[in-house]
């Protein structure tokens, strides 16, 4: 009675699992910025919005010595003075995770390329799993006035 049972739990399972994958390997296209998966499309990352001065989050300070450094998108920018903005962004505990950033500056654009990854000093200690509402102030050559500020991919 059990072999027929294990054997039909078996069946059971193993079906559930290739309806699984099948369901996940649905098609898939690629048009400029925006992929199509299934009927279902979704835009890439939306450009970064000007929040309200005053609207900034933790205060992190760009540090360059972090550890597995990987790119972070911001979600909006403030301006803090005529030549320096501020990005926000979401990320782990300041107590062991950075940011770093690098700032390219044209006549139309201020591209700010963001960067998150553990501080040198937390490598191998634990750290919490909790979100951070943070912000990091870049300082620019020239003043922001009308230029575009946008995320470097």
């Amino acid at each position: 009675m059990y072999g027929t049972r294990g054997r039909r739990l078996t069946a059971t399972a193993l079906a559930a699992l290739l309806s699984l994958a099948v369901a996940a390997c649905g098609d898939t296209e690629k048009t400029g910025d925006q992929t199509k998966v299934s009927g279902t499309t979704t835009s890439a990352d939306p450009a970064p919005t000007e929040a309200p001065q005053g609207q900034l989050g933790r205060a992190f300070t760009a540090d360059p010595a972090i550890v597995n450094p990987h790119p972070l998108s911001f979600d909006s920018w403030t301006r803090v003075a005529a030549d320096r903005i501020a990005v926000n962004f979401t990320t782990g505990s300041p107590e062991c995770y950075g940011v770093d950033a690098t700032v390219t500056e044209t006549d139309k654009t201020v591209s700010i390329a963001l960067r998150s990854g553990t501080r040198p000093d937390a490598v191998g200690r634990m750290c919490t799993m909790i979100a951070v509402f943070g912000s990091l102030e870049l300082p620019l050559k020239s003043a922001l006035g009308d230029r575009n500020v946008v995320s470097a991919k």
